[in-house]
Parts: C-alpha cells; sequence; structure tokens
C-alpha cells in the first residue's frame, strides 16, 4: 500500500509497504481526508496525526463499532504518538490502531470536518486549561492554524473580546473571518499597548501563546492583567526567557496545553454537528497523496500565510 513517510529532515516520500494486519483490540481504517502537520522522530515514521476515515475490519474484542462506520482517530502522547513517532500514520491507504484511539463520527458528519477535529480538539484543551468562566477579554499571540482554532474555540465559549496579535497579514484576515474583534500587526505597532489601550489600561483576562517564538511569548505574557493566566500552546525549539519577576510581582499563571484530554474530541464533534463551531474554511486546499511534497509541505512553507490547513484525499489516485 501507499504510505508518506518522513525519512529525514527535508525528506518525504511516498512508499510502498506492506498493508497492516487488524489484531485483538485493533481497528483497521480505510483513511478518507489528512490534515499535514509535524514530523516524525523515529525514522521511517508514516505521518498523519489528524484524520478521518472508514472502519474497514475490527478486531476480537472491540465493541461499539462496525465495518463502515465513519471515524476520527485520537493521538496521544504514549503508545507511540499515532502519525508522529509510531509506524501507524493517516498518512496511508490502510491504518490500524488500538480500539480506545477510534472516535466514532455521528451519521452524515463530513469526512472532511472530521480531519479538522483533532487541531481544534487541541484548541478545545488549552481553551480548557484556561478560566474562561470568568474571563472577558482574550489575546491570542499567533494566527497559524492552532491559533485560528483557538480564536473559534473562544468564541464558542462567550469571550466577549478576542485580539489577535499576527505579523501575516492573510491571517490577519483570517482571524477576523474567524471571529476577532481586534486585530494588531506586531511589525506596525506595539502589541501591549494596543492591549492596554482596549482594556482600559489593564491587560486581558487570558492569553495564548501560539507563535513559537520570543517576541510573541512576551507579548502574550506582558499583555495579561494582574492575576492573569498566559496558555502556552506552541512548541519550542529553543527555550524561550522567562520574566520571572514579571510574573511574581503581578502574581500571574503561566501553563501549558499539549494534545488533548478525555472528552475533548466528541465536544468538537459535537461543536461541529451543532454549528457551534464552524471550521469548513480553515480547509484551503485538497490534494492527492502523490502532490502531498510539492502542494502540500511545500505550499505550506512557501506559501504558509495562504493556507490554514491542506488536506490530503486519501481516494484520490488510491488502489
Amino acid at each position: 500500500m501507499r504510505a508518506v513517510r518522513f525519512h529525514g529532515r527535508g525528506d518525504i516520500r511516498v512508499d510502498q509497504i506492506e498493508e497492516p494486519v487488524c489484531g485483538d483490540e485493533q481497528v483497521k481504517i480505510r483513511p478518507a481526508f489528512v490534515g499535514i502537520c509535524g514530523s516524525g522522530q523515529k525514522l521511517p515514521v508514516t505521518l498523519g496525526h489528524e484524520f478521518s476515515g472508514t472502519v474497514e475490519e475490527i478486531g476480537a474484542g472491540v465493541t461499539g463499532l462496525k465495518v463502515g462506520d465513519s471515524v476520527v482517530v485520537k493521538p496521544n502522547l504514549s503508545d507511540g504518538f499515532i502519525g508522529f513517532s509510531s509506524n501507524a500514520g493517516g498518512l496511508s491507504d490502510h491504518v490500524v490502531v488500538p480500539k480506545k484511539h477510534v472516535v466514532a463520527l455521528p451519521e452524515g458528519f463530513p469526512l472532511d470536518m472530521g480531519a479538522l477535529v483533532e487541531p481544534l480538539s487541541v484548541a478545545w484543551h488549552a481553551v480548557n486549561r484556561a478560566p474562561t468562566e470568568t474571563a472577558k477579554t482574550a489575546l491570542v499571540v499567533g494566527a497559524g492554524p492552532i491559533g485560528l482554532a483557538v480564536v473559534q474555540v473562544l468564541k464558542a465559549r462567550g469571550v466577549d473580546c478576542v485580539i489577535v496579535a499576527e505579523v501575516s497579514a492573510q491571517r490577519r484576515e483570517y482571524s477576523k473571518m474567524f471571529g476577532a474583534q481586534e486585530v494588531i500587526d506586531p511589525l506596525a505597532e506595539n502589541v501591549v499597548g494596543r492591549v492596554r489601550a482596549l482594556t482600559q489600561d489593564a491587560g486581558v483576562d487570558i492569553a495564548f501563546e501560539c507563535s513559537g517564538v520570543q517576541a510573541g511569548f512576551d507579548a502574550a505574557m506582558k499583555g495579561i492583567r494582574v492575576r492573569g493566566t498566559m496558555t502556552i500552546v506552541s512548541l519550542w525549539e529553543e527555550k524561550p526567557v522567562i520574566d520571572a519577576f514579571d510574573v511574581v510581582s503581578y502574581e500571574k499563571h503561566v501553563i501549558g496545553a499539549a494534545i488533548c484530554a478525555d472528552g475533548d474530541f466528541e465536544a468538537v464533534i459535537e461543536g461541529i454537528r451543532t454549528g457551534q463551531l464552524s471550521p469548513h474554511r480553515m480547509i484551503t486546499g485538497k490534494i492527492a497523496m502523490e502532490e502531498v511534497v510539492e502542494k502540500g509541505f511545500k505550499a505550506l512553507i512557501h506559501d504558509r500565510d495562504e493556507h490554514v490547513k491542506i488536506l490530503i484525499d486519501i481516494s484520490a489516485g488510491s488502489d
């Protein structure tokens, strides 16, 4: 079968590998749509941890699923992170995963929307980690796919004012499209100064650091009020510098959020089903598996401002 595998930096290939066999307590899935995100650690690794698909086979001991069901797959940081450090990834013609990672979709739920459940669940979890019950103002620094997902979740939770700081003009437009009331260009104006002006000099109640750069980290930290909360969602290649004096003096809270918790996938699916979340405009392209390098990864590198989520349609060109 075909599988998109990461062999090393700048080396992604569509390989032919053995089709997996479904064992006890496992589910074999035919992937439908897969979002591009992340890279592998164990080489080579089959990519794809944001995906939907159709159940092809169920192993002994599996209950609650049947062949033909539409599903999404929930990765976690253990059990060989699916599509990141394991040999089970959605960017393949078939994939076998443990039953505990499989979440059924409601009847009629679009499979392309299913591929957005994982990134939205990361955002849902990040927002859950913050005190949104009392928050009226929020700052999101960095409007990449996760930052834009955080904006949508904040609006769904009823936060009155969502402010986004983002250097890309196109991503600032996406931010407004998904519900941000205010957008700030950090290259043209002082983020903290603008946030203060928008909040009667108090600062926002909560902030989400989604940029992964020091300047963004500093803006999020300085942008929250006394006893405000900053949630770090981005992944870092280098350790950021933290102003501990600022944290202590103003009794600020700094927390982290990664992947998702039990119930997050189901909450996001229900949010999409009911219209509380409407993420379809996050999909900015659909391509075939054989196009994944040129029209997928390279497009996200060279034309990143034009795209939020490029989905790989596994059925296109399949065997």
